[in-house]
């Protein structure tokens, strides 16, 4: 037998189909498109990405050779989501988590309850970001679409009731709501009640790794699975990385570099004290049982060389297209070999931790007439991993140390971003034989629902196995130490200056 992994993010999505043994079968990965209708504005298509998803499950299943898929699981992006109706038409495209219109209720949510209070309950520090926050505009300011919506759904949900099943979100998915109590468990009626939502637009909430059913046969035969596949909840892509990465305690991270670049964390007890509120990290329910998780993120990761693809690659698309290889790799080997002598301030979307500034904008510093294309794809890499050690050293101050990271995600595939972040950090990384470990967690709480696994640490074991390991090269380390000084200076220094910046260009519009 077999199990898939769905993982849905944030410009993509792929299906990847294991053997218990973690081996991939198949795989199959759709790219979608998103939309920027207004400044500070990012939305999905949901029925795009519905559609994605449904040709990645069918090329993936289709491949499959004797090892009939006996189960499903799904991880996917946080804070996107969609309303849909009683006959399950989806009524706007889906805000992102780097979508900022949710920010006019910050000060509301200030005077009504408090920052410490809301961590308290929900483990989130309080930002525009959480789903809650997009909900109360959508509320505010589409009250005709607000009035029509039977539920109120996130990506795991949706798919999960576009399955034919009825929509069920799992606890780690839940939490990045800002609507959900980390300690019961459950929806938040305190936090509902002032934000006047009614639960029973809400999913239900079920343990990550439970089954929900199976697969209508009419919908499996239209996927091209076969008959009685289980579908289970997954998980937040985060947690679900971290799992399937085989990150089950303290000083080991995960490092997932994706669109999003996030580094996460796990322990055993909430924590939940003020210097996480200062630095905007979150708490809430991993998707093993009894552990919970922490993440420091960019929204700005991968996305950043999607752009210099877009904008400046033309040459580079052109050479992958005619060589046949991937043109992130192209554009990865092109950066030069020593560290560069520029400096990216990789803000180009909203920023993650630990500022969570909504008004701060990209920078790129140290230009010249000599500036040639290699180092300003050098200073991307280095810009999008500094903002990453930034985060490191300040979980260093609050007690939470890493000295292991383990690379998933797409840009786990370049053994030169790696060397290049193993040298910038100062800590050893490790890639694993299966970098999209988020596919593969999904497809372990697939396998535990179904008792293929006696648990997940038995699932780890059994899956999670080392490809390589980086060590820090003593010389640059050094180096990046001197440009980390200036790298920290340049936030604070260009803050009040991109504040300005981002208010004409929104005045603008």
């Amino acid at each position: 037998m077999s199990l898939m992994g769905l993982d849905v993010g944030t410009t993509g999505c792929k299906a990847v189909v294991f053997d218990l043994e973690g081996k991939v079968l198949s795989q199959a990965y759709r790219e979608y498109s998103l939309l920027h209708p207004r400044p500070g504005w990012v939305e999905l298509n949901m029925n795009e990405v519905l559609r994605k998803v449904e040709e990645s499950i069918q090329e993936a299943s289709s491949k499959v050779k004797g090892d009939p898929i006996k189960a499903l699981s799904i991880s996917t992006q946080g804070e996107a989501f969609v309303p849909v109706d009683r006959k399950g038409n989806l009524l706007t495209n889906g805000p992102v988590s780097f979508d900022s219109r949710g920010e006019e209720f910050i000060e509301w949510w200030k005077e009504k309850l408090g920052p410490e209070r809301i961590i308290q309950i929900t483990g989130m520090p309080l930002h525009p970001m959480f789903t809650l926050n997009k909900v109360l505009w959508l509320k505010k300011n589409r009250a005709d679409i607000y009035r029509k919506t039977y539920k109120l759904l996130c990506c795991e949900d949706l798919i999960i009731y576009k399955l034919g099943l009825p929509p069920t979100i799992d606890r780690s998915l839940a939490s990045r709501t800002m609507a959900f109590d980390i300690l019961k468990r459950d929806w938040s009626e305190e936090i509902l009640s002032i934000a006047g939502v009614d639960r029973s637009l809400l999913p239900d909430v079920l343990p990550s790794g439970t089954v929900i059913g199976e697969i209508p046969q009419k919908i499996a035969h239209h996927l091209h699975l076969p008959p009685k596949v289980v579908v289970a909840t997954g998980g937040h892509d985060q947690p679900c990385g971290a799992l399937g990465a085989g990150v089950m305690k303290e000083g080991v991270a995960m490092d997932a570099i994706g669109t999003v670049e996030c580094i996460a964390c796990v322990f055993k007890e909430p924590h939940l004290d003020k210097k996480m509120l200062e630095n905007n990290f979150a708490c809430y329910p991993h998707v093993v049982p009894e552990l919970y998780i922490t993440l420091a993120f960019n929204f700005t990761g991968g996305s950043l060389l999607r752009w210099f693809r877009d904008t400046l690659g033309e040459k580079e698309k052109e050479k992958a297209q005619s060589q046949k290889e991937d043109v992130y790799s192209v554009l990865i080997d092109e950066a030069c070999p020593d560290p560069s002598p520029l400096y990216v301030l990789p803000h180009f979307t909203t920023t993650g931790t630990p500022y969570m500034d909504t008004s701060s904008a990209g920078a790129i510093l140290g230009l010249s007439l000599d500036t040639n294309k290699s180092e300003i794809i050098r200073a991307i890499l280095e810009g999008v991993s500094f903002e990453m050690k930034h985060n490191l050293s300040l979980l260093e101050e609050i007690g939470i140390s890493v000295e292991e990271l383990r690379a998933i995600g797409g840009g786990a595939r370049s053994r030169k971003w790696l060397q290049l972040k193993a040298d910038l950090y100062g800590r050893k990384v490790v890639s694993l034989k299966v970098s999209e470990a988020a596919s593969l967690g999904a497809a372990i709480l697939a396998g535990v629902a179904m008792g293929e696994y006696s648990s997940v640490e038995e699932a780890v074991k059994t899956t999670v196995k080392i490809k390589e390991t980086f060590y820090p090269q003593e010389k640059k380390t050094r180096i990046y130490e001197k440009k980390f000084l200036i790298y920290r200076e340049i936030y604070p220094t260009l803050r009040e200056l991109n504040h300005k910046i981002r208010d004409l260009q929104r005045n603008a519009s």
